[in-house]
């Protein structure tokens, strides 16, 4: 897809993914809208080698979602793609659907359960690490939010990374600077993400999180030749896309209800119609 068609498509996951919310009453939609584009570019925009026939395929790219609670999105993609019936949407959040507040790898195109913090990147460098040993090209990826790296366990699985050679390995940071209660430098620091993992010794990559040139570019500086695993920190809004939730910490879970619901719907239907 080109540059236009992925912004539509992006619009179109954020539309769906707010009804999804709506409809089951629940759902981390802040989350969610901040790492979309991100999403897209991946599944959409060539980078990840993966397909529903592909999908058991041992030379498959891997994309592990350790911030599972934001899966909204996710699950929009995987269905629009045919991993599962896109009918399944329609039940998110019900009784009885095998689509939860977190994915599990029970899910086709879902590669770990996850959500609980801080376990996606050390997965993700045992999968590296595999590629490695086995002689296989695969790449993995790991989407990580910027408050999930308050995580010890992130700072031993880069400590790892590092020391491995994992240049098969991409961390994608989603910076949004707003962690589940409160903003992520009130409890964090102001040390800047890139910094934190310079000093892990990896090849870091800043980007402009909502931007797909800036996403794709990233990617192919990624896959460049270097010894190192990469790090892309995408700096992106917490609740891209809807005006009330944008950058506000309470919206990190939750549906819109009443007015807010009609104005949300409004806001993604003007985005569409003026290209935003």
């Amino acid at each position: 897809m080109n540059i236009d068609k992925l912004s539509k498509k992006a619009k179109w996951i954020r539309s769906r993914a707010l009804e999804m919310c709506i409809n089951a009453g629940k759902g981390h939609l802040g989350g969610a809208f901040s790492c979309t584009e991100i999403l897209v570019a991946l599944y959409y925009g060539g980078i990840l080698n993966i397909s529903p026939l592909s999908k058991n395929n041992s030379d498959r790219d891997r994309l592990i979602f350790s911030k599972g609670h934001a899966m909204l999105a996710l699950y929009v993609i995987l269905g629009d793609l045919g991993f599962f019936d896109a009918k399944e949407l329609e039940a998110y959040g019900k009784n009885g659907t095998m689509l939860g507040d977190h994915p599990d790898h029970m899910i086709p195109g879902i590669e770990i359960a996850s959500g609980s913090l801080g376990h996606g990147l050390s997965v993700a460098c045992g999968l590296a690490l595999s590629a490695k040993m086995n002689n296989k090209n695969f790449l993995t990826v790991a989407i990580l939010g910027d408050a999930e790296c308050n995580e010890g366990s992130v700072w031993e699985a880069a400590t790892f990374g590092c020391n491995s050679k994992l240049n098969n390995l991409v961390a994608v940071v989603d910076n949004n600077r707003i962690g589940a209660t409160d903003f992520t430098e009130n409890f964090s620091g102001s040390m800047p993400m890139e910094n934190k993992w310079q000093a892990f010794g990896w090849q870091t990559v800043k980007i402009d999180g909502h931007s797909f040139r800036d996403i794709l570019s990233g990617f192919e500086r990624a896959k460049q030749s270097t010894d190192r695993p990469t790090a892309i920190i995408a700096e992106t809004i917490k609740g891209k896309g809807i005006s009330f939730m944008e950058n506000k910490s309470n919206w990190h879970h939750g549906a819109p209800k009443g007015e807010l619901a009609i104005k949300a719907r409004q806001e993604l239907a003007d985005g569409d119609k003026n290209g935003n």
